[in-house]
């Protein structure tokens, strides 16, 4: 099983993340937003399986910089928007695997689903 891990690859959290698939020897491909961008019809993809809640990190650096009307009533089409155009906003890794979608690190949930 190959899976699509993305993230950013100087983030704390995506270091833990790909070592943990390392140690369990788990295939991935990996999306770096930095260089490779959010493609908004996979942002899309993800906000309608996650929520945008769940996807747009609100507790990081990038978005709170953001002027408050970009933050003023968020909706799913405009976290994806916010998403495409500052890709540090979302959250931190993302693994599309078989089975679904996991957002964020937690070991014991990534063990349930890939281990």
């Amino acid at each position: 099983m190959t899976i699509g891990f993305y993230g950013i690859p100087n983030c704390d959290t995506v270091k833990k993340a790909r070592k943990w698939l390392d140690a369990k020897g788990i295939a991935y491909t990996f999306h770096d937003y930095k260089k490779e961008g959010a493609d908004p019809a996979r942002l899309e993809r993800w906000v309608a399986e996650a929520g945008w809640e769940k996807v747009l990190n609100r507790a990081g650096t990038t978005f709170r910089k953001l002027p408050d009307e970009d933050k003023a009533g968020l909706d799913a089409a405009k976290a994806v928007k916010i998403m495409e155009a500052n890709p540090s906003t979302i959250k931190r890794p993302v693994v599309e695997h078989p089975g679904g979608l996991l957002v964020g690190f937690k070991d014991a949930e990534w063990e349930a689903v890939l281990a």
